[in-house]
Order: C-alpha cells, then structure tokens, then sequence
C-alpha cells in the first residue's frame, strides 16, 4: 500500500464511501481505484488528486497534504547512486532487496535517520 493510498482508503471508510461509489464520482473503474489503495498502480495523477480533494472537500494543509502523499508514492523506487560512495550503493541495493523484510519499527527508525538530514537547496 502507499501513502496515497492508505490515505485514500482511511478517507472512504471514515465516510463510508465505496470503492464503486467513488470511483462512479471520478469517473474512474474500481479496479483502477483498488489498485491504486492496494500500491499496484503509479502515483495518481495531478488531475486525480484534485478531483479526490475536491470529493472529500479537502483544503489548505489537508489538501497538499494529499498532493504530498501523491508525490511519494510511487511503488517503483529508482535510487540512483551513480558517483556516490561504494558503500551507498551497497547500502541502496540491500535495501532495495530487504525492504519488504523490515520490521515497522526499523522502518520508523530509518526514517527517524532520514529526518534529521538538512533540507535540500
């Protein structure tokens, strides 16, 4: 599942709303919808999320919080570590291999790592 996802279904099953339902009202197919909650399918589209803020009457933080979420998730990473450390690739490719075996709290802790970084720029 993906972050967009798990936010979209959390979303349906707060206002009990079904896949069909909302997919009728996006004009898109269920399966597109399951597939998309499930992290089988790409990042939704610009277009899609905006239609989704526009269903649920998200706005201001809550709305690009949705945009956010979009943009991160994509199911197929590509990590590039052309002129980076030896060890950086290393550290990508078992990653890459191993994800799916980490607990949630190695995951948390990763992130945690990740959140100290300075932002970019």
């Amino acid at each position: 599942m993906t972050p967009f996802g798990a936010r979209l279904r959390a979303l349906r099953e707060a206002r009990r709303i079904t896949l069909a339902e909302l997919a009728a009202s996006l004009h898109v197919s269920p399966a597109y919808l399951s597939a998309l909650e499930h992290g089988h399918r790409g990042r939704p589209s610009p277009g899609l999320v905006h239609q989704v803020n526009e269903f649920f009457g998200l706005i201001w933080d809550d709305a690009e919080e949705m945009v956010r979420l979009a943009r991160l998730s994509h199911p197929r990473v590509v990590v590039d570590t052309a002129g980076l450390s030896p060890e950086a690739t290393a550290f990508a490719n078992r990653l890459a291999r191993d994800i799916r075996r980490l607990p949630p709290k190695a995951i948390a802790a990763l992130t945690a790592v990740l959140d100290t970084l300075p932002p970019e720029g």
